[in-house]
């Protein structure tokens, strides 16, 4: 009965997706329906694996508090400012982000990968268009078993086949991009983002091994 109703609401949401892939709340409500420990029990697993991801676990650190006005007076090419102009130019707000729980290795997880969403966008050099967005789930889906990843994959795909057929070529170029630099890029998951917001990007995506994409550079 339950995995009944997960299925239920799952693809109730997922058609609401692949109608209007900007649309934020039911992206969100969307995401909300894999806040569940069979989901996300496996990605606990596979990054205890890992030296970072087995220390991030145990130690949990969290984003905390963002201050977008600090973090714009960081040094030009940092992290920090970065990041700042990342969620200016895209009319984010921090605070908006809700604080997940994390008590345990699987909240944890789910938690920390929900707070660092905008972080990686900026590390990954993955804008917050459709495409970018798209290519930031190729990313995560090389990177870690994700259904949730895998399953926007699957509704930006239908989303054009459906509807935004012109989109078709920049979409598939950021996921190509997307699944290779995820493969060749060792795990981010764990790193301690609120200890690095004054380092310059380009020496952190270098410490990461990130490559740093033309789209970004530009």
């Amino acid at each position: 009965m339950r995995r009944a109703l997960l299925l239920l609401r799952f693809f109730r949401h997922f058609t609401k997706v692949v109608r209007d892939l900007s649309k934020l709340d039911d992206i969100l409500a969307f995401v909300a329906g894999f806040d569940d420990p069979e989901f996300i029990a496996p990605m606990a697993e596979h990054f205890a694996k890992s030296a970072r991801g087995a220390r991030a676990l145990a130690q949990r650190p969290r984003v905390g508090a963002i201050d977008l006005e600090a973090l714009a007076l960081l040094p030009e090419g940092s992290l920090g400012q970065a990041f700042a102009a990342h969620m200016r130019s895209a009319g984010l707000d921090p605070a908006a982000i809700p604080v997940l729980p994390a008590n345990d290795p699987v909240s944890y997880t789910f938690a920390h990968l929900h707070e660092v969403h905008d972080i990686w966008h900026v590390v990954t050099g993955f804008g917050t268009d459709t495409a970018g967005e798209l290519g930031l789930q190729a990313f995560n889906a090389a990177q870690f078993p994700t259904r949730l990843g895998i399953a926007l994959l699957a509704a930006g795909l239908l989303n054009t086949l459906l509807f935004e057929w012109e989109e078709r070529e920049v979409r598939m170029d950021e996921i190509s991009r997307g699944w290779a630099l995820g493969r060749r890029t060792p795990h981010l998951f764990g790193v301690p983002w609120a200890k690095r917001w004054s380092q310059p990007l380009d020496q952190l995506r270098a410490e990461l091994g990130v490559e740093a994409p033309a789209r970004a550079a530009a």
